[in-house]
Parts: C-alpha cells; sequence; structure tokens
C-alpha cells in the first residue's frame, strides 16, 4: 500500500502525458494478442500436416494451399507484433524521460528551497545520488517495467483464456502452478527490496565521501592523507559491494528458479499430453499449441524475474525520492504581505532572539539590539560567539526558535524572501564564483547593461583587476573561481553586492584576504558604497571595527558589551582585553 501511494505522486506528472499514455496502454491488447496467435497457428501447421480436425476454412483447401496461408498469416503476425512494440516502447520510453526530466528539475528546485539545517545534516554526495542514480533508476523501470508488467498481465490473461479453451483440466494443472510461484515472489520481493534500499545506502556514501576527497585535495595531499583517505574509501567501498553482492542472490535465485519450474511444467504437460495423443483424445497439433501455451505462461513471470532488479530498483528510488521531496521548508515565504512598496530605511531590530543549531547547544541567547537607519554596526566577539548567526537569522537562512527580527518595523517572516534577500547585501569571508565567465558571476540575477557594469566596476576599483585578466570581464572562470586568488574573489563578490543597491550591507570579513594595499583601495570604494547605508560587519582587523558608529561585543551567544571604539576601551572590558591583544599582534577581534 505504501508503494502504491508513493507512485500516485507520479501521476501529475504522468498526466502531462496523457495522450501517449493512453494510446500505450490501448496497444497492449493488440500486441497480446499478436502474440498469441502464432502458437494457434504453428499448431494448425502441425494439424493439416497429419490431417487432423483444424479450422473449418483449412479443411476446405488442399493442403499446400492451407499451409502457404498459414505461413503467410504467421509472417503478418510477427510483423504486426513488431511494429506495434515499437511503437508502444517508443512511447513509454517517451514518457518515461520527460517524467524523470522534470522530476529532477522538482527535486533540484526542492533541494535548493531547503534550509540550510537540512543541508547541514545531508552529506552533499546523498543529494547527488538522489537527483542522479535514484531519479535515473526510475526512468528505467518505467521505460522498461512498469508497462512491461501491464504488458505481461494481459499476456497472461489471454493466454490462460485460451488455454482453458483448449483443454480445460491441463489448463487449470498450469494455473494452478502460479499460485505458489507468486507467493515465492512476493516474498523474495520484500527482501530484495531490504537490500536494494541498502545498496542506494551505501551509494551515497560512496560518493559523499568521493565528493569530500575530491573537494579537500589539498588538504589531502599537503598533510599526506593519500594512502589513509584511500583506505577508508575502500572500506566504504566494500560495504557497497557486499550490498550489491545481496541484491545478486536474490535476483539469480528467482531466475533460476522459475526456469526449473517452467521446464518442470513443460514436461508435466508432455507427459499427460503424450498419453491423451497415444490415445486418442488429443491431436498432436493441439498438444503442440498447448506446449507453447504452456511456455509462453511462463514467459510474464519470467519477464518479471528479469524485470525485478529494475522494478525493486525503481520502488526503492521512488521511496528515497519522496523521502527528499517530503522535507518541509523550514524557511516559508510569506503568502499575503510583500514590503516592496514600503520605504526601504535600512532599520533592524533583533527582540528576544533565542535560536540554537542542536537542541543542547544555545548559540544565541534574548539578543536584543536596535540598529538604526543608516548606522554603521560592527559585530566582534571570540568564536563562536553567535556573530555570523545573527547574520544568518536576519538573511532567513535559518528561523529563530524564539523572538522575532524586524526590518524597518515589520517581521522578517511577513516578507516576502525574494524582497527580503534583495534588500541585504551580503558579503562572506569564503566567496562562492560559479562557472562562468567574470560579468555572469557579477550580474548573477540583475538585468544591468554592459556599459554600466563597466562603469561600476571602474568606480570600485575594479578595473586593475580586469585589466590583468586575460578578456577582461569574458574572462572564463573555472569551478568556484579557482583560476583567481582569494582576494580576487573578494573583489568580485563585494562588487556584484554593490550593483544590487541594497539598503543594508552585510560584511562578515569581507576584506580578510586582501592585502594592505588592495584593502585600502577598496576601503575608500566602500566608503561611497556605505553612504546612506546601514551596514553590519564582522571584522578582526581594529580599523575596520574603530571606524563603526557602534561596536557590539558578543560572548556565547550574548551581547555583553556595546558602544564605540573609544568607550569600549576605556571600559577596559572583553573588547579592551581583545584590542589589547591585537596591538601586541597575540589575537584579534575575532
Amino acid at each position: 500500500m505504501k508503494d502504491l501511494a508513493r507512485l500516485q505522486r507520479l501521476l501529475p506528472y504522468l498526466a502531462r502525458d496523457r495522450r501517449r499514455l493512453i494510446i500505450a496502454l490501448i496497444l497492449l491488447l493488440p500486441v497480446a494478442a499478436a502474440g498469441a496467435v502464432q502458437p494457434l497457428l504453428v499448431g494448425q501447421v502441425i494439424s493439416v500436416l497429419r490431417a487432423e480436425p483444424s479450422w473449418w476454412w483449412l479443411e476446405a483447401m488442399p493442403m499446400a494451399l492451407a499451409i502457404r496461408w498459414l505461413i503467410g498469416l504467421l509472417l503478418v503476425a510477427v510483423l504486426i507484433r513488431l511494429a506495434l512494440q515499437g511503437s508502444q516502447s517508443l512511447l513509454v520510453q517517451t514518457i518515461g524521460q520527460r517524467l524523470t526530466a522534470q522530476l529532477r528539475i522538482d527535486l533540484f528546485s526542492h533541494s535548493l528551497n531547503l534550509s540550510l539545517r537540512f543541508h547541514d545534516r545531508t552529506p552533499v554526495g546523498k543529494l547527488i545520488t538522489r537527483l542522479t542514480n535514484d531519479v535515473d533508476a526510475l526512468a528505467e523501470v518505467f521505460g522498461s517495467g512498469a508497462i512491461g508488467v501491464l504488458a505481461d498481465i494481459v499476456t497472461f490473461v489471454v493466454i490462460a483464456t485460451l488455454m482453458l479453451s483448449i483443454n480445460r483440466p491441463l489448463g487449470l494443472l498450469l494455473l494452478a502452478l502460479q499460485v505458489p510461484i507468486t507467493l515465492l515472489l512476493i516474498s523474495l520481493q520484500q527482501r530484495y527490496r531490504k537490500a536494494n534500499y541498502r545498496v542506494r545506502e551505501e551509494l551515497g556514501q560512496l560518493n559523499s565521501d568521493l565528493q569530500e576527497n575530491l573537494q579537500g585535495l589539498e588538504v589531502v595531499q599537503m598533510f599526506r592523507r593519500e594512502n589513509l583517505n584511500s583506505k577508508r574509501f575502500a572500506i566504504t567501498n566494500a560495504k557497497y559491494r557486499r550490498a550489491v553482492d545481496g541484491t545478486i542472490f536474490y535476483d539469480s535465485a528467482i531466475s533460476s528458479l522459475l526456469e526449473w519450474i517452467s521446464l518442470a511444467a513443460v514436461s508435466l504437460v508432455l507427459a499427460i499430453g503424450g498419453h491423451l495423443v497415444t490415445s486418442g483424445a488429443m491431436g498432436l497439433g493441439v498438444l503442440t499449441t498447448f506446449i507453447l501455451f504452456s511456455q509462453r505462461l511462463f514467459d510474464p513471470l519470467r519477464q518479471l524475474a528479469e524485470r525485478f532488479t529494475q522494478i525493486q530498483a525503481g520502488l526503492t528510488a521512488v521511496e528515497r525520492i519522496d523521502e527528499l521531496l517530503d522535507q518541509p521548508l523550514d524557511i516559508q515565504n510569506a503568502t499575503t504581505f510583500t514590503v516592496s512598496n514600503q520605504p526601504k530605511l535600512g532599520e533592524v531590530i533583533f527582540e528576544d532572539v533565542c535560536f540554537a543549531y542542536r537542541d543542547d547547544e544555545p548559540i544565541l541567547q534574548h539578543i536584543n539590539m536596535h540598529i538604526a537607519p543608516g548606522e554603521h554596526v560592527a559585530l566582534v566577539g571570540p568564536t563562536g560567539s553567535g556573530k555570523t548567526t545573527v547574520i544568518r537569522l536576519l538573511c532567513r537562512l535559518y528561523e529563530q526558535q524564539q523572538g522575532r527580527i524586524l526590518l524597518d518595523g515589520i517581521d522578517i517572516r511577513g516578507i516576502q524572501i525574494a524582497e527580503l534577500r534583495k534588500r541585504l547585501g551580503v558579503v562572506l569571508q569564503d566567496t562562492f564564483l560559479f562557472s562562468g565567465n567574470v560579468e555572469n558571476n557579477l550580474k548573477l540575477d540583475t538585468n544591468i547593461t554592459r556599459p554600466e557594469l563597466e562603469k561600476l566596476c571602474n568606480d570600485l576599483g575594479l578595473s586593475p583587476l580586469l585589466e590583468r585578466l586575460p578578456n577582461g570581464l569574458d574572462t572564463s572562470l573555472r569551478e568556484r573561481g579557482g583560476n583567481l586568488s582569494s582576494g580576487e574573489r573578494q573583489l568580485l563578490a563585494i562588487a556584484r553586492v554593490a550593483l544590487r543597491n541594497p539598503s543594508i550591507l552585510i560584511m562578515d570579513e569581507a576584506t580578510a584576504f586582501l592585502d594592505p594595499s588592495t584593502e585600502a583601495t577598496l576601503q575608500r570604494d566602500l566608503g561611497r558604497l556605505l553612504t546612506n547605508r546601514t551596514a553590519i560587519v564582522i571584522a578582526h582587523r581594529l580599523a575596520t571595527v574603530e571606524a563603526s558608529d557602534r561596536i557590539l561585543v558578543l560572548k556565547r551567544g550574548r551581547v555583553v558589551e556595546e558602544g564605540n571604539h573609544t568607550d569600549l576601551r576605556a571600559k577596559g572590558g572583553l573588547y579592551a582585553q581583545l584590542a589589547d591583544l591585537q596591538e601586541k599582534g597575540l589575537a584579534s577581534l575575532y
């Protein structure tokens, strides 16, 4: 029942191709009929050759003419079946590919909309497995399994009906053999399903380990971890191999068992049918037809066994895909209110905000702060004090467990996410650049023209950087901007935020990787960017913090000090201690 409920989720995707699907289903009966008529024609050939009772219209013909007619009809039946099967297969494969293409898009979109809380606990490799291997498994089972199972059922019904019409006792005997075989298949199916789910889990872990080592290749080589990591990967690979061996065992057992049972059934038909022929109760042509039908009667189960791996892999894939699609969106978008027409002053208020990544580890505890429009505020404190978490909550990358955050007097949960993040310009310490060219990485979602982009780059002091690049704005970037230095990536990150003209500028160690000369140049340009804007800065350099209107000092998730640089130095508290240590070169304000 659970499988049926999961498969029902695919109905909206299939509805988009309902015409193709209906045609493919309609073709099931003529394809089965074209296959079932072939044993009848072969049996009639033998009946004509042995002068046994045959179809009435054949008895009126000379033997040679009757044989030619039967051979011609057999050829036509084969050609019709091939043509119908080819058309049906083309339709089914087209439907399957269109279904999985749209499903992959929906999975990708849903994954991007899930909160960082979900992605923190889910390895990227496992997500990739679901979007690639699991979706491919679903496409394979739909293309060759779903319609194939229905075709086998129709074929079984047609053959069973014809067998019962030819010889009821012998037909009932063969049909009775199907019952224990079906029960055995159901039993093995349940065991195979569990084994196949384990295969998918181990494959996800395998992909996760591979991605982690490739992304951290520099660290692996620097610390000579090649041998150790290779051994760990070998252990993961061995677990995956053992899981696959489990599915192979069940698959092989089912296939061999069905072959033995089908051979035994044919032997039984030969024994009983041979006795009936020798006693004159049945003609050899009828026995031949019955033997061919008995072989084809097991074809649906044999085909099911061959599709067994695909079907179970597809059902497992549907289960894992549903698990991802059923993940709730922790960050719900506002549907009834937008502030696009409200004044954008840049006022930020935290009211009794509490947050924890895990229930037993509170990060922010009853944070209250008010940042006035146009005010420049610096957040400082020891590592782990919650500075970056404040930024993440303001951007709604996470949702606080208690309290509320106001932007220009409106709870950010009532602001549409696109509107909220449009008003926030964030520059992070770890800059991410997409593969492509420099221009596309600067524009992202903006519609700025090329001349406007060039002017803004010049205003921000990016001209020396663009001149160093081989093709300026058209320079191709490798994955994550690997052909640029850390400082160059940060310059581009600051420039793409400036393009959006945000009302609030957030800088989390944005100048950490810049050399003193470049930072000094950029600070002058940032002065223009910060004019008439609210700014929230996380920095460990004293010069950056001193320029702020107000400094908030965090410790263990609480604001323990507040004021400007001079006042906080005079108090002699935590800020003063950190500042003294930094002046001595012993620590930072981080």
